[in-house]
């Protein structure tokens, strides 16, 4: 649940959520401003790229993240633990390379660096982390560890 409403891009965000360390831009969404209508249009297209969109879900087995990363070689993109549970994801698509008798009439795709963290609970298995990449879609599955049901014992009521 949403403690801050977003009414641009449908993200949800929670500044409260200590599982995510994203920063909130109060500026995100809003019509262009002059500033930003002079800024080229290569800084906009990596802007664009930079800010990977990221899926979280919680199964009672697996913390699951899914990453949108159309057009990326699985080279192209890490999957690191740091620090004990800060899970980091980041890579980089490059700009195609321009030749001299190349003419683009149009360059829409984003091009760049995208770095996100995710601090992890202390159920996580971090050994057992697994990635797979299918059709432009980063899947990283980190397993949660068992938890121990209460052993609940009946007792006899005499009476």
């Amino acid at each position: 649940m949403s403690l801050i409403p977003s009414f641009f891009d449908g993200r949800r965000s929670n500044i409260f959520d200590p599982f995510s360390l994203d920063l909130w831009d109060p500026f995100e969404g809003f019509p262009i401003s002059s500033t930003i209508a002079n800024t080229p249009s290569s800084a906009r297209e990596t802007s664009a790229f930079a800010n990977a969109r990221i899926d979280w879900k919680e199964t009672p087995q697996d913390h699951i993240f899914k990453v949108d990363v159309p057009g990326i070689k699985k080279e192209e993109v890490k999957v690191e633990v740091e620090e004990g549970r800060i899970l980091q994801i980041s890579g980089e698509r490059s700009r195609e390379q321009e030749e001299k008798n190349d003419q683009w009439h149009r360059m829409e795709r984003s091009s760049g660096k995208f770095l996100r963290r995710f601090r992890l609970p202390e159920n996580t298995k971090m050994g057992e982390i697994k990635a797979a990449m299918e059709d432009g879609v980063l899947t990283v599955t980190v397993p949660k560890e068992e938890q121990k049901k209460p052993e609940v014992k009946a007792i006899d009521i005499s009476g």
